[in-house]
């Protein structure tokens, strides 16, 4: 391929990525009293942390040992997110126990 192409479609790319981020800023003026999306930046995301909660556990099986790992790193997550309210400490914390968890857990398979 040619450098000169790469090179445009590189510029093309980021060109059109910063016009799509930058975008809806004009428009923040209209949209600032509006009750729709006041409720929605209320709502929005406790439902996006509710969706990628339930996605986590999609793939666990019901009657296995693996909820344990899974339902100790969300209730870690939860109790250091409301307790202290520190993301990084509620994500690095949270997933600690899992990890520690799920390592407990499946070393004690193995033994057994």
């Amino acid at each position: 391929m040619d450098t000169g192409y790469v090179l445009a479609a590189i510029l093309a790319t980021g060109a059109v990525t910063f016009a799509l981020r930058a975008l809806p800023f004009p428009f923040m003026a209209l949209l600032k009293d509006n009750k729709a999306i006041a409720i929605l930046g209320r709502l929005l995301p406790t439902a996006i942390m509710l969706i990628l909660v339930l996605a986590s556990l999609r793939g666990v099986e019901a009657a296995a040992l693996p909820w344990l790992a899974h339902v100790g790193g969300i209730a870690a997550t939860a109790l250091l997110h409301l307790w202290r309210r520190n993301a990084l400490l509620s994500i690095f914390g949270g997933t600690g126990l899992y990890m520690l968890l799920q390592r407990g857990l499946d070393s004690s398979l193995l033994v057994s």
